[in-house]
């Protein structure tokens, strides 16, 4: 009985595939901040513990705005959110703007070769309701350890990667890929998500 129990603690988990059956997914993601992107979502909003990966064709197309209801709610309620070696330097009235309350907000300064590992033990930490992180090179083995970090620290992931890595498996529980130039620039596309197959709707944000 002792590994039927383990196996059906898995399963209620999401941590393993089972053929021929359908866990029940509860509706209990974090809310996005986006009601129509909420709308989209099998869990109605990002996964908790859980790596979510957003996939640009360039830095600042709008993902950060994407994020800053989410991270401007969990400041504001004391949590600490935390961003390892961001590309470009964050301006903090922009932040305080969208509502982030800069004493949570905690800036990881890290070469490229430590920030995978950074980006791995501020997740596992469980200090930290979020953390961002723009891990360039991160094969599939260095995302499974993200998402698991994720999980034991209780956690939201968010990964910034190159829309190029969106044909690449991946283990996050959510992908989001950013539409880009041409028709629908500024959608995010659902590519990846945890308890149901992903919407063929496209979400595009409101203008500012």
């Amino acid at each position: 009985m002792g590994g039927a129990i383990a196996i059906e603690t898995l399963l209620a988990t999401q941590t393993l595939w089972h053929a021929g059956r359908s866990a029940a997914i509860a509706a209990d993601g974090e809310p996005t901040g986006h009601a129509a992107l909420d709308a989209l979502l099998p869990q109605r909003g990002w996964p908790r513990r859980a790596l979510t990966e957003l996939l640009l064709p360039a830095d600042g197309v709008g993902e950060l705005a994407l994020l800053m209801p989410t991270l401007a709610r969990f400041t504001q309620a004391g949590a600490t959110v935390a961003l390892i070696a961001p590309p470009y330097l964050p301006y903090a009235p922009a932040w305080q703007a969208g509502g982030v309350d800069l004493n949570h907000l905690q800036l990881v300064d890290a070469a490229a070769r430590d920030a995978l590992w950074a980006f791995e033990q501020c997740l596992r930490s469980g200090a930290c309701a979020a953390v961002l992180g723009w891990p360039a090179q991160a094969d599939a083995a260095a995302l499974r350890r993200l998402q698991v970090a994720a999980d034991s620290g209780a956690c939201l992931g968010f990964a910034l990667r190159d829309r190029r890595h969106a044909d690449n498996p991946s283990p996050a529980a959510l992908r989001l890929v950013h539409a880009g130039a041409g028709a629908g620039a500024g959608a995010w596309q659902v590519r990846k998500c945890r308890g149901g197959p992903a919407p063929l709707q496209a979400f595009a944000p409101d203008p500012c």
